[in-house]
């Protein structure tokens, strides 16, 4: 922990080493929760870019009032946000505009979301999604997930056990009796 309050120290007073070792355990955290809501491995990886500027810009005024990672992981949403807004823009183009010959199908997008498992978390409800891949994929706990999102512990329980009891209904894994139960 003192390594890391030093290197925070000294990536604060504009220490570009110092801030590579600091975030850089976290990058596969960021990339995934960014990959898992843009779905897009280019959106996920501009996301992620996006994300340590501002994480570098910012650095001076961390207080350290929440962890190192819940910061970084909201600094992330936020820049997820942005990515989905600039991506709407872009999408928005007239297709009369797209050349007939080009394929408007990403065959690699297709082949990746072809898993039944990523299909149903990108049909759950935002919220519910958002909790899961945070704890689940991401590895946080619920206190720092409710951290990142600004949320009720207890709120990110509820959002877990919905988004899951969805996830197995959706893949046909919830028994006849839990089915009955939920409703």
């Amino acid at each position: 922990m003192d390594a890391d309050r030093e290197l925070l120290r000294r990536a604060a007073r504009g220490d570009r080493d110092a801030f590579d070792r600091l975030v850089r355990p976290h990058w596969p955290r960021l990339y995934a929760l960014a990959r898992r809501q843009l779905r897009s491995p280019d959106d996920a990886a501009d996301a992620l870019q996006e994300t340590l500027l501002r994480a570098w810009q910012a650095l001076p005024r961390f207080r350290g009032e929440a962890q190192l990672s819940t910061w970084l992981h909201r600094i992330c949403l936020n820049a997820v946000h942005d990515q989905r807004v600039r991506t709407t823009a872009r999408q928005a183009a007239p297709l009369d505009d797209v050349p007939e010959a080009v394929d408007r199908r990403d065959r690699f997008a297709e082949a990746e979301l072809a898993s039944e498992l990523t299909s149903a978390l990108d049909e759950l409800e935002e919220d519910y999604r958002v909790a899961i891949v945070l704890c689940d994929l991401c590895g946080c706990s619920y206190a720092e997930a409710a951290d990142v999102l600004g949320v009720p512990e207890g709120t990110i329980k509820s959002r877990i056990f919905r988004g899951r009891r969805a996830l197995a209904q959706r893949l046909g894994t919830l028994s006849t009796d839990e089915q009955s139960k939920s409703r």
